[in-house]
């Protein structure tokens, strides 16, 4: 049996103006719930952010809670896989407002050694390992995190400076395609036939199935994006050639002449 939990917030907040509530909130709430064995204080923590995570409730409480739920076993990983599943059913903005709260609780830097260290630092995912398996399809490093496996298929993709995929198309018969969440750094997104677009955190790439295209880092800038696959019927993507060297310079000189653009 673990470890009895044990709440005094209640009277010592409220104990004089509202002996009932203090009562309720300490015996009660924190004194018989959650030391119920029913589940494991690791899952009622969990369910617990996920509830007020759902209500737009974004104060001290959820704070406590996300530190809660740290302080019972739930790592930073599993708490961002949370988080981020529940952003598709409880809405992307509360994602955003609870993942401001998780960095705080789980500030715990990656001691700075090199160039990969350091960018790790200014974002919330994990970089994970170099992406062997799709590293043919890549000019220059890439690295692959699973966030989530189950349900909804998530992997957190990194590239190094000056690293992007080839151009490739997400084919499929109805459904399919992609979606590109970017969490750090900066990149672009291109389109055959279109204009490369700029792309700094916070921004989504909706990627229709069919359409050819690439995605990567900026010449000076780390880059990670989260990236979705959208279910479609009789899906299969296409890897095709390498985005041209000329063009990506091309591209980069644009930035560099219109920097505010």
């Amino acid at each position: 049996m673990s470890e009895k939990i044990v709440q005094t917030a209640g009277r010592e907040q409220l104990g004089e103006f509202a002996p009932d509530f203090a009562h309720f909130n300490d015996d009660v709430l924190f004194g018989e719930n959650w030391n119920n064995q029913d589940i494991d204080v690791k899952t009622r923590s969990i369910t617990t952010v996920v509830a007020l995570m759902a209500q737009g409730i974004t104060d001290s409480s959820l704070k406590y809670h996300i530190m809660n739920a740290k302080n019972h076993g739930v790592t930073q990983k599993e708490m961002a896989a949370v988080i981020t599943h529940v952003a598709f059913y409880a809405g992307w903005p509360k994602a955003w407002a609870v993942f401001n709260l998780a960095k705080e609780v789980y500030n715990e830097p990656v001691t700075e050694n090199t160039d990969k260290d350091r960018y790790q630092n200014t974002i919330f995912f994990p970089i994970g390992n170099p992406n062997d398996a799709y590293a043919q399809y890549f000019d220059g490093q890439s690295y692959l995190a699973p966030v989530s496996t189950e349900q909804i298929p998530i992997y957190n993709v990194t590239f190094e400076p000056g690293c992007r995929n080839h151009w490739h198309i997400h084919h499929s018969k109805s459904g399919g395609g992609q979606m590109l969440i970017c969490v750090g750094g900066r990149g672009f997104y291109q389109e055959e036939g279109k204009e490369a677009r700029e792309l700094h955190p916070g921004d989504v790439v909706n990627i229709p199935a069919n359409v050819k295209h690439w995605h990567g880092a900026a010449a000076d800038s780390w880059f990670s994006h989260l990236a979705i696959e959208i279910e479609g019927e009789e899906t299969s993507n296409e890897w095709c050639e390498s985005v041209a060297e000329e063009d990506y310079e091309k591209l980069i000189n644009i930035v560099r002449e219109n920097p505010f653009r």
